[in-house]
């Protein structure tokens, strides 16, 4: 257990290395940056009033991106979010090609949306994947494995190498 001190400050470090991820974790499943930030704030929430101890700094990464996915889902079944249209309408602010596979990835099934977001953007193997969506590890490859013929169609031949932000 913390002490006030140290709960401050491990939060403080968790939200300087982790806020990021945990909005573009979020952003992948709501498409939409505000509801995305608005996650990100309620899984640090959690983590001052729920207070746990991690065994190590992937351990804290894995219960902060649970937590974010959670949160998400969450959102996704409420009523009001239901009702309105998530989906990005401007993103010309970034580069031509990044968009182009931004809105490619955003436009996959969730299924195969999150995964290809946690291996290609936030660099975990498809056993930590496993771990995190509480899925077999051969489903997580079946689903990058798909997510990727599918983005390659959209894309117009893209290699998956190529899928960054």
């Amino acid at each position: 257990m913390y002490d006030s001190s140290e709960l401050n400050e491990s939060v403080r470090r968790a939200l300087v290395l982790y806020s990021q991820s945990l909005i573009k974790v979020a952003f992948a499943y709501l498409k939409n940056i505000a509801d995305a930030e608005e996650v990100a704030q309620e899984v640090f929430l959690a983590y001052l009033q729920k207070r746990p101890v991690f065994d190590n700094v992937e351990h804290e990464k894995a219960w902060l991106i649970r937590t974010a996915i959670n949160k998400s889902k969450n959102m996704l079944k409420a009523g009001w979010f239901k009702s309105r249209n998530p989906v990005p309408e401007n993103l010309s602010y970034l580069p031509a090609e990044e968009n182009e596979v931004l809105q490619a990835v955003l436009a996959l099934d969730k299924k195969y949306r999150i995964p290809i977001h946690l291996h290609y953007y936030e660099g975990y193997s498809i056993q930590e994947i496993a771990v995190i969506l509480r899925a077999k590890p051969a489903t997580v490859g079946t689903w990058l494995a798909r997510g990727r013929l599918l983005l390659k169609e959209k894309i117009g031949g893209l290699e998956h190498e190529e899928i960054c932000l």
